[in-house]
């Protein structure tokens, strides 16, 4: 009875020191055994490992790609135009051991704030190098590389591993973000004043040029228009004088009564003649044929139509 009542608590606190001497390393992470502070054993491979109960502890880091923001920073080019940097990082624990010796028991959270320091001198450094254009433009990616390369170096002392550096975003400060935009703004409104100006100009030549043709077109029908008129007018006469020609007191009377339609229509309120005038020969007595008889030249006879037809030879007429 007495040796069970002292092998079981002898059993019992075996057991516990032989599980606290046993511990497992995942495959996503490194483990150091520690001995009142120092490192005694760093653990890489995934398995069952083992340490001094009460006297060693371990410490486990992850061993997969972290990632870093780094906050908003400012930076200012070589042409003075400051910009706003957003940037993050991609790293990994590669040395346990120097790891826990830069940082002690601070761990990852130390080592992103000394990581962050190092990415903003070298994004500053590197940045400040440069014209704001090849910050904005497709050779961003050379400068990330840039910094990354010169941030390996200074991580390597911290036992981590950059893999790769970004630029988020590349903005303008908002103080000069309006003067930006309004300067923006002033050139495309130049801009298209200078294609309204060009467009006016454009307008007005084709305009000219048609006013041009109109007047052209214009004249050329009218001159077109007064020689056909001439050459109708001309063919005319001719018919006229040779027609003439065969009877002439036949178209001294035609004369007249053409010369009577014209001056005799409604409208006309009142007429003032002399008794005897010759106007109303055909209308009184056979006088006016007797007269007409004789007749002077073809040519004057012609002439004579010719004035009857536009009204040359009637009456005075007064409303």
């Amino acid at each position: 009875m007495r040796k069970s009542t002292f092998f079981l608590p002898v059993l019992v606190i075996a057991i516990v020191a032989v599980l606290s001497a046993v511990f497992i390393v995942d495959e996503r992470e490194k483990a150091l055994v520690l001995q009142f502070g120092r490192v005694v054993t760093v653990k890489e491979d995934p398995g069952l490992a083992f340490k001094i109960p009460l006297i060693q502890e371990v410490v486990r880091y992850d061993d997969r790609i972290l990632s870093r923001e780094v906050g908003p920073l400012e930076v200012t080019p070589l042409d003075d135009r400051r910009l706003v940097v957003d940037a993050f990082a991609r790293y990994r624990i590669a040395d346990v051991r120097q790891f826990r010796q830069a940082v002690g028991a601070g761990g990852v959270t130390t080592a992103e704030s000394r990581l962050d320091s190092i990415l903003r001198a070298q994004t500053r450094e590197v940045l400040g190098s440069v014209n704001s254009n090849d910050i904005l433009s497709s050779d961003r990616a050379t400068l990330m590389l840039r910094i990354r390369n010169g941030a390996i170096t200074e991580a390597r002392a911290l036992g981590l591993e950059i893999i790769d550096v970004r630029l988020k975003r590349t903005d303008l400060p908002q103080a000069n973000l309006e003067a930006t935009f309004n300067r923006m703004r002033a050139e495309r409104e130049r801009e298209a004043a200078d294609e309204i100006a060009r467009g006016e100009e454009a307008a007005q030549r084709v305009r000219a040029q048609a006013d041009r043709t109109v007047v052209e077109l214009v004249s050329e029908a009218r001159r077109e228009a007064e020689i056909i008129r001439g050459e109708a007018d001309a063919q005319r006469n001719g018919i006229f004088a040779q027609a003439f020609g065969k009877d002439p007191e036949f178209f001294e009377f035609y004369r007249s009564l053409t010369a009577y339609q014209r001056s005799l229509q409604e409208g006309n309120s009142s007429m003032v003649l002399s008794p005897d005038s010759e106007f109303f020969n055909y209308l009184k007595s056979a006088e006016g044929a007797g007269r007409s008889a004789v007749s002077s030249q073809p040519a004057q006879q012609t002439q004579r139509m010719q004035d009857q037809e536009t009204g040359a030879g009637s009456a005075p007429v007064s409303e």
